[in-house]
């Protein structure tokens, strides 16, 4: 199986049984939506976000401690934070 480009690629389609016991984190999320596009997008995200954090895109800071900012870090009102959210799509 190769991992190159292709000019005209066609879509995946998935189907998967989840269970609780398996990942009950991800279950918990999941079951809030009802069947359908809300819970298949809600899925997409969270995959494509696992996917930007493995790849070291996002930073994991501490659950629930707070953001201390640095001398360095932007001021508020300054665009530098949210200027990445712009930028162009990060391809492997």
């Amino acid at each position: 199986m190769s991992t190159d480009h292709v000019k005209d690629p066609k879509p995946i389609r998935l189907v998967f049984e989840l269970a609780r016991a398996d990942h009950p984190r991800l279950y918990d999320e999941l079951i809030q939506f009802h069947k359908g596009t809300k819970r298949v997008n809600r899925l997409r995200v969270l995959a494509y976000d696992g996917l930007l954090a493995q790849s070291g895109v996002f930073a994991e800071t501490g659950r629930g401690s707070p953001h201390l900012p640095s001398a360095s870090s932007a001021q508020e009102g300054n665009g530098d934070i949210t200027n990445d959210l712009f930028a162009p799509a990060i391809d492997a």
